[in-house]
């Protein structure tokens, strides 16, 4: 058992060795995300309830990270960033349920997640912290899985305590349009007045989309088809199984966790995951050692 576990270490150490080497420059730096979501109905804007991909793809992405052992290197992890929308009860915070899980079951430092319905003014204090404090040897890199008015009021915020210089070390990595340019108010701004805001300073990437809903067994949003994703459902470590009931939470009746494939592309290189490629890279488990 002790070679095994050896060889799985190995395995996991050559994986992230060579994600480094082809994701835009990625060496263990700090790694900022913002996800989108409401947990009370929005009754103000035309869809009420937040984007339930979210409700899974939040407990993905942190898994992605803890398998490699970078739960250090995530800075920010903000959620329900729609902004002016209301909280709702905890119990029904689908993405504080996932957030709280991840922080338990993986290591992750509780003080780096915000429910942006609650605490906007510390969220957008610490991203815009993060951000004022990158440089070339010590970038941020910012995964942009939310709408971009909570974004934008970081920015805001760098630029008006004159660190404007600093967002040009900010690497920003999006795969959604509707992410970029969808307004919930019509005071809200998008991604471009973002870039205008920063000078044109932000370092800008944006990969395929990571939806494939047509196709079930590519990329990270297989429609109705839940079956690819049973191997979590079966899985003997409870820390995965969990992971498939935040996916099957959805309550679209989903598997959509399309925003994890960022993470997927920046710490392995790889903007074509699929559910097989998960499973391998999951493995026995995702705590180090598992």
């Amino acid at each position: 058992m002790k070679f095994f576990g050896l060889v799985l270490c190995l395995v996991a150490s050559a994986i992230t060795a060579s994600g480094y080497e082809n994701s835009w420059g990625y060496k263990e730096n700090r790694i900022a995300i913002s996800f989108d979501g409401n947990s009370a109905p929005d009754h103000q804007y035309k869809w009420a309830t937040g984007d339930p991909d979210d409700w899974g793809a939040l407990p993905a992405s942190c898994a992605i990270i803890a398998k490699l052992g970078l739960q250090e290197k995530l800075v920010h992890c903000s959620y329900n960033n729609f902004i002016n929308a209301p909280p709702g009860p905890d119990a029904e915070n689908q993405l504080k349920i996932g957030a709280d899980g991840a922080i338990e079951r993986w290591d992750f430092r509780k003080e780096v997640f915000f429910d942006v319905t609650r605490q906007l003014d510390a969220a957008v204090t610490n991203l815009a912290d993060e951000m004022a404090k990158s440089s070339e040897a010590d970038p941020l890199y910012f995964i942009h899985a939310g709408l971009s008015e909570f974004v934008y009021l970081a920015v805001e915020k760098v630029v008006g305590e004159g660190k404007a210089g600093s967002l040009s070390h900010v690497y920003f990595l999006s795969h959604s349009k509707f992410n970029e340019d969808e307004k919930r108010r019509s005071t809200h701004r998008d991604w471009s007045d973002i870039q205008d805001l920063s000078g044109n300073r932000i370092q800008y990437r944006k990969i395929k989309d990571q939806n494939g809903k047509d196709h079930p067994d590519r990329l990270w949003n297989s429609g109705k088809d839940f079956s690819v994703w049973y191997w979590m459902r079966d899985h003997p470590n409870a820390d995965v199984r969990w992971m498939y009931s935040r996916l099957k939470a959805h309550s679209g009746k989903v598997a959509d966790i399309s925003d994890c494939g960022m993470l997927f592309y920046l710490l392995l290189g790889d903007e074509d995951g699929s559910p097989e490629k998960f499973r391998k890279f999951i493995g026995e488990g995702i705590s180090q050692g598992g």
